[in-house]
């Protein structure tokens, strides 16, 4: 399988910057199962595709406390960072 580029918008760059080094990490090991497995059907965590208004969008839970929201190109093999929101926020925004 072939690996997938994992880009920040400034919004999810600037979180990631914010953290401290130990949710880095954490944050680490998921952006490089994104790399490799981006779609719900592999890797082991937690990841869900969703259709927010009308646009195809993922979803991959960190920790029991973040969601990351993701979009996928594959013909660029790419993972565009959308969002990072805390679980409560993401069901708030979003309802799932």
């Amino acid at each position: 399988m072939s690996e997938y580029e994992v880009y920040h918008c400034p919004e999810t760059k600037d979180f990631f910057d914010s953290l401290d080094d130990k949710s880095k990490r954490i944050f680490q090991d998921h952006f490089k199962e994104l790399a490799s497995a981006p779609h719900t059907w592999d890797g082991h965590r937690d990841k869900e595709k969703l259709v927010v208004s009308g646009v195809e969008l993922y979803r991959m839970h960190v920790s029991r406390t973040w969601t990351i929201f993701y979009t996928i190109f594959e013909e660029k093999k790419q993972v565009r960072l959308v969002e990072i929101l805390t679980i409560d926020e993401a069901h708030e925004k979003y309802g799932y």
